[in-house]
């Protein structure tokens, strides 16, 4: 029997499903927290949501097959380990990008018409229109600057655009002019994008070139207008000079699904501020998405456990690996 760890938080109904969906001969085990780490000894295959995966627990597991990320962000698995071990570790490209382009979007707005205030008033039994007006703006007419272009920055190019706002973007890899014409979108530098966007928002994966993109140096070249959206990693904002941009209206607004220390302490300063939304990284978490994020797991497993290929977009490790 080939043990599958389901390791992290999972809703119920997931779990459900992967249990569900697993092929006979395959045992799902439950390692929720870092509580349970020793459980992982016995393991051939691991499905990683939240928890860290560092070389130490890798060496642990001697019967390990391959590290099945959910979703596609992968900072928390040693990949120099993984590959010693030529253990593949695999993400799920693509699979939550409508559900992130979707929480990008409702960030947007809610940012810009003052969502969380006007529902707090509403219930408090304040009846406010005053005072909010010139506070509150439309996505429409806004130019919309992406940072990272894969699958979901395109997926809220194609929402944005429906609102009425112009699309441009920086990415280390930029598209042909074919690409960018069909999408309407305009490449531009990061300086660029940084001083020209209403609304800037993160769509890039998480390691040292992007730690820290968003700071100090990069603030101030935002309008005082601009509001800033990221439905990526907490660490690609300094949060320290988001604090104190956004208190000292350098910029106007933030709406973040990250924060760089999560779970979030409910001591953190950038809750008392009125101009930030914040959402506990649930970008990529709908059960719609979740069903075929279960589904692509258990066909990754199935098929290593056969001795096939996975497709090189899901593997990040590749280029390490041994026949």
């Amino acid at each position: 029997m080939d043990v599958i760890a389901l390791m992290g938080p999972y809703d119920p109904e997931v779990k459900t499903l992967i249990k569900r969906i697993a092929p006979k001969g395959f045992v799902i085990k439950e390692i929720p927290s870092t509580s349970e780490l020793d459980n992982l000894g016995d393991a051939n295959y691991v499905i990683l949501r939240v928890l860290s995966l560092n070389e130490q627990l890798i060496n642990s597991i001697p019967n390990l097959k391959l590290i099945q990320r959910w979703g596609v962000g992968y900072e928390k698995v040693d990949i120099k380990a993984a590959s010693a071990r030529n253990i593949p570790v695999a993400i799920t490209p693509g699979m939550n990008a409508v559900s992130v382009s979707e929480m990008a979007v409702l960030l947007m707005l809610a940012v810009y018409r003052k969502l969380i205030q006007l529902h707090n008033n509403v219930v408090e039994g304040k009846w406010q229109q005053e005072g909010i007006t010139s506070t509150s703006y439309t996505i429409n007419g806004k130019t919309v600057g992406l940072i990272g272009f894969g699958s979901i920055g395109k997926l809220v190019t194609q929402k944005v655009k429906a609102f009425g706002a112009d699309v441009q973007y920086y990415d280390v890899f930029r598209l042909s002019t074919d690409e960018e014409k069909k999408l309407g979108v305009k490449y531009v530098d990061l300086e660029q994008l940084l001083k020209t966007s209403d609304i800037i928002s993160l769509h890039v994966p998480f390691n040292d070139t992007t730690r820290h993109l968003i700071c100090k140096d990069t603030i101030e070249l935002m309008k005082p207008s601009a509001i800033i959206i990221n439905t990526a990693r907490g660490a690609i904002i300094k949060e320290d000079d988001l604090l104190e941009a956004l208190r000292s209206h350098k910029i106007m607004g933030a709406g973040l699904d990250c924060l760089e220390k999560e779970p979030a302490d409910r001591s953190n300063p950038l809750f008392q501020l009125d101009n930030i939304v914040v959402t506990p990284h649930m970008g990529g978490s709908t059960i719609d998405i979740s069903v075929s994020m279960a589904k692509r797991c258990i066909e990754n497993i199935v098929k290593i456990s056969q001795g096939q290929d996975l497709s090189k977009r899901d593997i990040v490790n590749a280029e390490y690996l041994t026949n």
